[in-house]
């Protein structure tokens, strides 16, 4: 039998790749004879520059979202770079007692262009996802000022010709929709997950609506408004606004980057295996499993769901999983997050799975 497995990461647990090796071993066990191919996956946040398989992976430094510096590292991939917002200001970098979005900057990601640039790189494709950041990409705009300063000799005093942005050709890959401002906005919607309270969301929907006012007024135009720009606490709003970046689904752009529907089309695929820490409702709207459910509908290819917490299980169904399966179910919770732990009950799920094929 032929198997596809491709699962997001679990959260704060286990990596795409690790999920993945998981499921393998749980097909194995039943089917040593199986043929199992197995896709890294992100929608933009977590694993993103791994799971693009660029042609080149370079280390560099750069500042974390409290401006300590950091090891950090970006992609080449077909002459573009290939930047993963949380390599340089991830919210799992920054210690739980620390996280303030009020003073979090995304300088880190900045960097991380201008070392991009430094290698000849124009044309870039970010993963939007797991910030920590709340600043509407002011930090990635300053260190890119810094720049343009220094590349065209420039004094410390003089103004940010922007114009200098627009030959940067950006793609950002997110599963967010989100426009900037508003109750829907970053600062409502994701800043409490960044440490916010109720008074800094509010400090924060004001500094957001302040600065894409001046930015409309500077630029012509205003993409406060637009779907994505709320993604990465605003970074979105950045790219959008000062550099035309265009958004698409943060899954496809994995998916197209591995030929995985190619893959699906071509192989006599039985069953293909996916998954994400938690799923529910949320998980149909563009979130990375859905994704693989609506490319294997299209070749008439059943896929299971497996997560480590199981919502809305009878929508997940109807919407076409073949199987939706708790790797927790009636087990004891103290230790699920472990990753020994998850891994082997992803492997004994997927196993009890495939026995019934």
């Amino acid at each position: 039998m032929k198997f596809f497995i491709a699962i997001d990461s679990f959260k704060n647990c286990i990596t795409s790749k690790e999920a993945n090796d998981a499921a393998r071993l749980g097909i194995m066990k039943l089917r040593p004879d199986a043929d199992v191919s197995c896709y890294e996956v992100s929608d933009g946040g977590e694993g993103f520059l791994e799971a693009f398989k660029p042609n080149e992976i370079v280390s560099c430094r750069v500042h974390d979202a409290m401006m300590r510096w950091c090891d950090s590292a970006f992609g080449i991939k077909d002459g573009k770079a290939i930047i993963e917002v949380a390599k340089a200001v991830g919210l799992g970098m920054i210690e739980p007692e620390n996280r303030n979005p009020l003073i979090a900057t995304s300088y880190g990601v900045g960097e991380l262009m201008i070392h991009a640039m430094r290698r000849g790189c124009r044309e870039f494709v970010i993963g939007l996802g797991g910030s920590a950041t709340s600043d509407c990409g002011l930090g990635m705009l300053k260190a890119l000022r810094r720049e343009w300063h220094a590349t065209m000799h420039k004094a410390w005093y003089e103004p940010f010709d922007t114009s200098w942005l627009k030959d940067i050709k950006v793609m950002l890959a997110t599963d967010v929709d989100n426009p900037l401002c508003g109750l829907d906005g970053a600062a409502h919607v994701f800043a409490p997950q960044k440490g916010a309270d109720a008074a800094m969301v509010e400090k924060l929907e004001r500094r957001a609506l302040t600065f894409s006012r001046m930015a409309a007024m500077r630029q012509g135009r205003d993409c406060s408004a637009m779907p994505g720009a709320g993604a990465a606490g605003g970074l979105g709003y950045a790219f959008m606004e000062f550099m035309n970046a265009k958004v698409e689904s943060g899954a496809e752009t994995i998916l197209r980057s591995v030929q995985f529907d190619e893959s699906l089309a071509s192989q006599s695929v039985d069953m293909v295996v996916t998954g994400e820490g938690s799923a529910d409702r949320q998980t149909l709207m563009g979130k990375l499993p859905s994704v693989i459910l609506s490319h294997c509908r299209c070749h008439d290819v059943p896929a299971i769901l497996v997560a480590g917490k199981v919502e809305d299980e009878k929508s997940l169904l109807e919407a076409g999983f073949s199987r939706v399966i708790n790797i927790n179910e009636g087990l004891a919770m103290e230790h699920a997050l472990d990753k020994d732990v998850a891994m082997s009950r992803l492997a004994n799920a997927v196993s009890a799975a495939v026995s019934s094929i």
